[in-house]
């Protein structure tokens, strides 16, 4: 039978009012038809990978699987409930905020992480200076990179208060939120390209070994789909995130809208 696990309530917090992408901005935000600055994608993500954290703990933080779509905008400030269905070893997810579904998603954990590795994924040099994104930015088959990030000390604390994430395993174990890998994969994005408003639409994420707070953290992607859709262009990446040049921290699969359509239109 289905078990509903205890709904994981979260006061959404936009942690990107001050980012380049001015989605996140509540006067741009609203030229699009929304109501404000939407809260990040990748942050609505880690809201929901709670609920696996609290039902498989560190075996999660190791080898799980997670995927989510975003539907409708949280907005800062507002209440996000996060409700979890587990049938078949398998969570069914789900966000709501003002009544309306928001994200959509799944979890699991597999018996063992797939082998992946470092050598399929090409290292390429960073980009020596960021242009305005076109359709030629996101090439098919092309490779990105980005630049290596750490979360160590306060700034991995602050993260997890940003995140409203208060599990304990992360401060006790010493441990990386797998959201961070989420926020390294927008950078795949942010890092090559100078984008207007745009928006990151849903995720897929294997993880393949536990991140540890203070690692150094990169992606080398690859651009697997590049399309427009009801006025939209849409970017696809297979990436491949990496702790301290040597580690895979997870296989991800990312889609972003680069160009809305006012945007693209305008």
């Amino acid at each position: 039978m289905p078990n509903r696990l205890e709904t994981y309530r979260v006061e959404a917090y936009n942690t990107a009012k001050q980012s380049e992408n001015k989605m996140h901005d509540d006067n741009v935000a609203r030229r699009f038809g929304f109501s404000g600055g939407l809260v990040p994608g990748v942050d609505v993500f880690a809201y929901m990978m709670h609920m696996p954290i609290a039902r498989w703990g560190r075996d999660f933080l190791s080898r799980g699987l997670v995927e989510a779509r975003f539907i409708k905008p949280v907005y800062d400030g507002e209440i996000a409930d996060v409700d979890a269905t587990e049938h078949n070893e398998l969570l069914t997810i789900e966000v709501f905020s003002r009544t309306e579904l928001c994200a959509t998603g799944t979890a699991s954990l597999p018996a063992s992480a797939p082998v992946v590795s470092l050598s399929d994924y090409v290292e390429v040099p960073a980009v020596a200076e960021r242009k305005p994104v076109s359709p030629a930015t996101f090439e098919i088959g092309k490779w990105l990179v980005t630049a290596p990030r750490r979360w160590a000390g306060q700034d991995a604390a602050d993260y997890l208060a940003d995140v409203r994430e208060a599990d304990p395993i992360f401060a006790r174990d010493g441990l990386g939120h797998p959201g961070l890998i989420q926020r390294v994969m927008n950078r795949v994005l942010v890092d090559n390209t100078i984008l207007g408003p745009w928006i990151h639409v849903g995720s897929r994420m294997q993880l393949l070994s536990a991140a540890r707070a203070g690692d150094e953290i990169t992606a080398r992607a690859k651009v697997t789909a590049n399309y427009e859709k009801k006025g939209h262009r849409f970017v696809e990446l297979d990436a491949l995130v990496v702790a301290n040049g040597t580690t895979p921290l997870a296989h991800c699969q990312h889609t972003a809208i680069y160009q809305p359509r006012e945007q693209a239109a305008a």
